[in-house]
């Protein structure tokens, strides 16, 4: 058992964090638990800020992870709108940076997350230009998409990555014109590669959405503080009222360096390294959620997906109370955009694999798509295609050899693929 008066401090307030207090609490710590959040938020979950919440369909209080009154309730000491400037592993505190004050910890865990890729382009400090990482990015873009629509305004979108296609449709759906800037030739290339990147493509053309692909942003043009239009390397413009960039994300984290914590290649995604109990290289702390890098089917992996969070913080808060921890989820995401709805489970990054094999109906977008190398299952993606993850995982997650014809066949049970 956990002594009580021990003190476990986690810094980030997202999802991950959240996820880990609650945990802490279920599993009978009852020490202080201190949450420390750079927002003024409560805890939040961040899919609907480009999903539901963004189209008006669902309401603020329904993306927070718990209801305010539940912290006091559990005896959280949350910390709201405050930062952690510097980590002192020796003395076990932490620093907060508005006045200085140092909190003592037993266990520390950082689940600090990413933060958006700016572009390094003329034109950026422009009222107009948008990041959508924060439930206050999400909000003030509902209102240009809305304003957009009523005025048959112009949104280009830098980037063709999961935020850029979904802030694309709920853009649509509110009428606004969209043109969409990405230098791969296709979208979502590195996460599917071309072979169904360009169905993604056909999909938010049927819609209205203008593509231009193999070109980069390279100034935002504007008047008056105004955003009037985007020049990319080919020497077009295109006519914008408005700009998002959406070039990904980088993990937070500085903290974790400043304090001399190992970080993880930059190569396979960077962040901070952890190990199979998302332990870092001090026993003391720990990381989960976007800024973790840690080892999965024989390499090391950083993940940016909800899902991450979800079972990524619980794991860190057990593994804190010295459980028995192996945390090891398969990367898991879903993603909506107009009438598609899909869930992707594993990883297989552009020249990973040597075939994409389709179960289904692609032209009616009502399929499973398996990306192999070999024989073996590396990911799955179902489109309009439900109920079928927990196979699909199987199938990864076994390493086994699949008949490719059987894999293709919807009338073979996937159940019956994996050993």
């Amino acid at each position: 058992m956990v002594d009580a008066d021990q003190t476990f401090v986690i810094v980030g307030g997202g999802l991950a964090g959240a996820k880990a207090a609650e945990t802490l609490r279920a599993e009978g710590f009852t020490g202080r638990v201190i949450l420390i959040c750079d927002e003024r938020d409560h805890p939040y979950e961040r899919p609907p800020l480009s999903k539901g919440h963004l189209l008006g369909k669902e309401e603020r209080d329904s993306v927070f992870v718990h209801e305010p009154a539940w912290y006091a309730r559990n005896d959280i000491e949350l910390h709201l709108g405050q930062t952690v400037d510097a980590i002192d592993r020796e003395a076990r505190t932490v620093r907060l940076g508005d006045d200085g004050t140092l909190i003592r910890y037993d266990k520390l865990l950082l689940v600090t997350g990413a933060e958006p890729r700016r572009l390094d382009v003329p034109g950026t400090d422009l009222a107009g230009v948008h990041h959508l990482r924060r439930l206050a990015h999400a909000e003030r873009l509902r209102g240009v998409l809305a304003a957009l629509g009523r005025d048959n305004g112009h949104l280009v979108i830098a980037g063709a990555g999961w935020i850029g296609l979904e802030v694309a449709a709920a853009a649509r759906e509110y009428g606004a014109e969209v043109t969409v800037i990405e230098p791969e030739p296709a979208p979502l290339y590195g996460a599917l590669g071309p072979e169904l990147g360009n169905l993604f493509a056909e999909l938010h053309r049927e819609h209205g959405v203008r593509f231009h692909f193999g070109v980069r942003l390279t100034e935002i043009i504007g008047q008056d503080g105004m955003v009037l239009a985007a020049r990319t390397d080919d020497g077009e413009e295109h006519p914008a009222h408005d700009v998002l960039a959406a070039i990904g994300a980088a993990p937070r984290t500085g903290l974790a360096e400043a304090a001399g914590l190992e970080l993880a290649d930059p190569a396979v995604g960077g962040g901070i390294a952890v190990d199979e109990h998302l332990r870092t290289s001090d026993p003391d702390i720990h990381a989960a959620g976007d800024v973790a890098n840690f080892p999965l089917l024989g390499g090391r992996l950083r993940v940016e997906h909800w899902a991450n969070a979800l079972n990524g913080g619980p794991a860190a808060a057990r593994a804190m109370l010295g459980q028995d921890v192996t945390y090891d989820r398969l990367p898991y995401f879903f993603s909506d955009q107009y009438d598609l709805g899909l869930e992707y489970s594993g990883w297989a990054p552009p020249g990973s694999y040597d075939q994409v094999v389709i179960r289904g109906d692609a032209g009616k977008r009502e399929f499973i798509a398996f990306w192999v190398r070999e024989g073996r299952v590396l990911a799955g993606m179902n489109v309009n295609v439900w109920d079928v993850t927990e196979p699909i995982q199987r199938l990864i997650r076994s390493g086994a050899e699949v008949d490719v014809e059987a894999l293709a066949d919807p009338h073979v049970p996937l159940t019956d693929l994996a050993p």
